[in-house]
């Protein structure tokens, strides 16, 4: 089965980007990215902090199945509502480093959008460490259940 959220990762680049095209308006794509309450269902995490503004901040907070927690946090840099959010994103504990990230929000047309992020890691070792992980699969399985999730609030 074709994975409907794409990757695109050039080699000797420290950067990739993630295009995913969703049958929901916009502003409830952007919705999904921005409500705590949302987040929590289609990441699978407990969002501890979620100041949707520029120079805000978050911080969620995951239990794997032995109950390790494991946090991620980062600062909101831009927000423009429906448009655009820069932010850091950070894992804590682990060797990967802060990341940057710019997620686009696009309306294609009534009805559908496009999701498109753009992240820049400190080294192309960083990138390809991550694309070493399941990551291509657990953004599919996410974006899969943001638009399941979102569909149910129509």
């Amino acid at each position: 089965m074709e994975q409907k959220t794409k990757i695109n990762a050039e080699d000797g680049k420290q950067e990739l980007v993630i295009t995913r095209e969703f049958d929901l308006p916009v502003e409830l794509l952007f919705k999904a990215y921005v409500e705590a309450e949302i987040v929590e269902q289609w990441m699978g995490t407990k969002v501890l902090k979620l100041e949707n503004k520029k120079h805000g901040s978050y911080q969620f907070e995951t239990t794997d199945t032995k109950g390790n927690k494991y946090g991620f946090n980062g600062t909101i840099h831009e927000f423009s509502p429906n448009l655009k959010i820069t932010r850091t994103f950070e894992m804590e504990n682990t060797p990967f480093g802060i990341q940057l990230e710019f997620l686009e929000f696009e309306k294609l047309k009534e009805g559908t959008s496009k999701l498109i992020m753009h992240i820049v890691y400190r080294s192309v070792e960083n990138r390809d460490q991550i694309l070493q992980l399941p990551f291509a699969q657990g953004i599919n399985m996410a974006h899969n259940r943001l638009q399941d999730i979102v569909n149910k609030l129509r």
